[in-house]
């Protein structure tokens, strides 16, 4: 199969933390940039050298996703007016490439969307994408490219902040960096560790259960691959997760641009039937994605028993890529 035409991109990602930047020429982004949510001065002077080196490509484009209006409006005003090209938004300038199956009037936020768009697009079967950051969201993706929704759940740093905040005695527990899982024993000696524990292991039971519930509901056992920023730290050594792509909403911008503004290429005449695609190619020592890698449970891996009716709220037509509206409450679960 012909390979799809990514137009030049520099993707952002506006968060309830960070900004994250990243180049795309191709299907893989070529550098990723991490910033402050606040510091949209520096965002700003990053984006204009990023574009340096696509901007004299005649199809180049800069296109932001947000979850934070606050900071988005300041930043995409600011990129209007230091750069010299037109700066797109989803999904109010492009939509997001996915089918949708919810409640009337539903607004997901736009980072679970991209996620999901950038798992089918690479996927072509049902998954289960975990979005391990601020909050958790564990979310559906069936076998047609429908995104189900799904479920969410504070972030490993939000339920340690709780714990310390509305008690009189636990501690505050912060990290400069990545959270760390908590070795030794079992069980926590002591309050630190055992608060550690309990946040770790209940998150991870908790993506096990909501998986295992799709699955039944579903009629088959789906791909699970997991981004955000705690991803790597709660999944590196979980059998359930075939996979850790740190930057999969970035890469969902990207292919929403490619939807957009290459609606002609061969890619996107495939529509919602189109072929399995390779697994991603970040992370090497992580299992490569196989078209087979999906486990029936029972009947075929399409019957997912949901029974499409006027006004149900659902839109198959992905291959189009009606836009779906981001909630201003949005969880950013990658950041």
């Amino acid at each position: 199969m012909q390979k799809p035409h990514q137009p030049p991109t520099l993707a952002i990602q506006v968060g309830n933390t960070r900004i994250k930047l990243a180049i795309f020429r191709d299907a893989d982004p070529e550098d990723v940039v991490f910033l402050p949510k606040d510091d949209v001065a520096s965002a700003v002077e990053k984006a204009a050298a990023m574009y340096e080196s696509i901007g004299a490509e005649a199809d180049a484009s800069v296109v932001v996703a947000s979850v934070n209006p606050k900071i988005s409006t300041t930043l995409v005003g600011a990129l209007r007016d230091q750069l010299a090209c037109d700066v797109y938004e989803i999904p109010t300038d492009m939509p997001v490439p996915i089918g949708t199956c919810l409640a009337p009037g539903a607004k997901p936020g736009i980072d679970r969307l991209l996620n999901a768009a950038a798992a089918w697009d690479k996927l072509r079967q049902a998954c289960v994408v975990i979005d391990a950051g601020t909050c958790i969201t564990v979310d559906f993706v069936d076998g047609e490219g429908v995104f189900h929704g799904g479920a969410i759940a504070p972030g490993l740093r939000m339920q340690l902040r709780a714990l310390h905040e509305q008690t009189a005695a636990l501690p505050a527990i912060g990290f400069d960096g990545a959270f760390e899982p908590p070795s030794g024993t079992a069980w926590g000696a002591d309050t630190r560790e055992a608060m550690l524990r309990g946040v770790y292991h209940g998150a991870r039971g908790l993506v096990w259960r909501l998986v295992e519930k799709y699955a039944e509901a579903y009629g088959a056992f789906p791909v699970v691959i997991a981004t955000g920023g705690d991803a790597a730290s709660l999944f590196s050594d979980d059998e359930l997760v075939t996979q850790i792509v740190p930057d999969l909403v970035l890469r969902g911008v990207a292919i929403a641009a490619r939807h957009a503004l290459e609606p002609d290429a061969p890619e996107n005449q495939h529509g919602a039937g189109g072929g399995a695609r390779a697994g991603f190619s970040l992370l090497p020592a992580q299992s490569e994605l196989d078209a087979d890698d999906a486990t029936p449970l029972r009947g075929h891996a399409h019957e997912h028993g949901h029974e499409h009716h006027d006004g149900c709220g659902c839109d198959h037509d992905h291959a189009r890529g009606r836009a779906a509206s981001a909630d201003d409450d949005g969880e950013d679960a990658g950041l």
